[in-house]
């Protein structure tokens, strides 16, 4: 049994060795994305005496400059922060409440960055209609890594349950032959990192796969989703956050913006993602944490034409469902356990580089080494 495992697990790792490998070397190029384009946001000077202006006239402030309404607004707690007015993938804009100019480009270089490797981590680098087939690809070969995982759990220990032979896999060893090399570093990698590699990978098959979302939600609660979010036409995700319309009136969003910050003492940031259409409820997010802790947040739905509240929802409102699938972005990521918890992602990322690195070296190693077989058999 052993063997045949060990088999299907090195069949399995060459064929999927190639987008593995990007998908764990973007996944480290990603660990720290949060805190690099936090610390190049730029900073403005709050002065005491100057009231900044209200949300309504930066909003038409931005409209002016840009020609064209944010998809959403973020204001943070910290006096320093400049209001960020996102604009889907086109970037984000930074304005100085105080006087109403922009604050700075920001981290324009590591934004562009960081989407190129989530273009790659996501999508192979794909645009438009071949993203349908790259997400297939890289969702695929993530569940298969799922397996490389698991299977190497019991392919990595040791036969012989003694501390001589557990000491061995272990722990890294100098003075080796690049062989014996490889293969400790395989075991190290994997035996160290099997478990944050498993929620890694389990998560992004859940972002990956309905059946696997609508499993989450079995196991949590014991019922799916009643419907999941439709595929857009033409490839690619779902476009889950449309640009507003054009004419949409915010009038009131001064009003609104105040009622929510009085209600929730201790916020950190308060965002608002603008309607898509004119009769669309006004929605907003409140958060009390780093933005990667759902259980944190409060969101608070408006009816924009009559101001009456129709929903306040708390994180322990939510069904176990939701509340475990809201989880499992902050999980892949390892933001839901801090710069800890992504340090510890990163690393489970990186591990992933090692493992295909020294699986195909050590199956390269084997084919050499059967084909001298072969060779001197033939010779004799």
């Amino acid at each position: 049994m052993r063997k045949i495992l060990f088999w299907v697990h090195l069949i399995t790792g060459l064929t999927t060795g190639a987008v593995v490998f990007l998908m764990s070397l973007t996944g480290v190029a990603l660990t720290y994305e949060r805190q690099i384009l936090a610390a190049g946001a730029p900073r403005i000077h709050a002065d005491s005496g100057v009231v900044p202006h209200g949300m309504e006239a930066l909003v038409e402030k931005h409209r002016q400059r840009h020609g064209a309404l944010p998809t959403a607004i973020l204001k943070r707690a910290d006096a320093s922060a400049p209001v960020e007015f996102q604009m889907g993938r086109e970037g984000t804009a930074y304005l100085n409440p105080y006087t109403g100019e922009e604050a700075g480009a920001g981290p324009v270089g590591a934004r562009r960055f960081f989407r190129l490797m989530t273009d790659w981590h996501r999508w192979l680098g794909q645009d438009g209609a071949g993203r349908e087939t790259a997400r297939a690809i890289t969702g695929a070969c993530n569940l298969a890594f799922l397996f490389l995982v698991l299977s190497g759990i019991y392919l990595w220990l040791p036969r012989f349950y003694t501390w001589q032979h557990f000491r061995a896999i272990l722990f890294f060893r100098s003075s080796l032959a690049a062989k014996a090399r490889e293969f400790n570093w395989h075991n190290v990698f994997g035996i160290w990192m099997a478990l944050p590699l498993a929620v890694v990978v389990a998560t992004g098959a859940v972002m990956s796969y309905t059946w696997a979302n609508d499993l989450l939600f079995r196991i949590a609660d014991g019922k799916p989703p009643s419907a999941g979010v439709p595929k857009k036409k033409g490839g690619g995700p779902p476009q889950r956050f449309p640009a507003p319309p054009a004419n949409l009136q915010l009038t009131g969003l001064d009003e609104f913006w105040t009622r929510v910050e009085q209600s929730h003492t201790g916020w950190a940031s308060i965002s608002f993602r603008l309607p898509a259409s004119p009769r669309a409820p006004w929605q907003f997010t409140v958060d009390k944490g780093n933005g990667a802790r759902p259980d944190l947040r409060t969101t608070l739905t408006f009816d924009a034409s009559t101001k009456q509240l129709l929903r306040h929802e708390e994180f322990a409102d939510q069904d176990a469902g939701r509340r475990a699938r809201t989880w499992v972005r902050w999980l892949h990521t390892g933001e839901a356990g801090g710069i800890a918890g992504q340090t510890l992602a990163g690393a489970a990322s990186l591990a992933g580089v090692m493992l295909v690195y020294t699986g195909v070296a050590l199956s390269l190693r084997r084919y050499a080494a059967w084909r001298s077989r072969q060779a001197t058999l033939v010779s004799r």
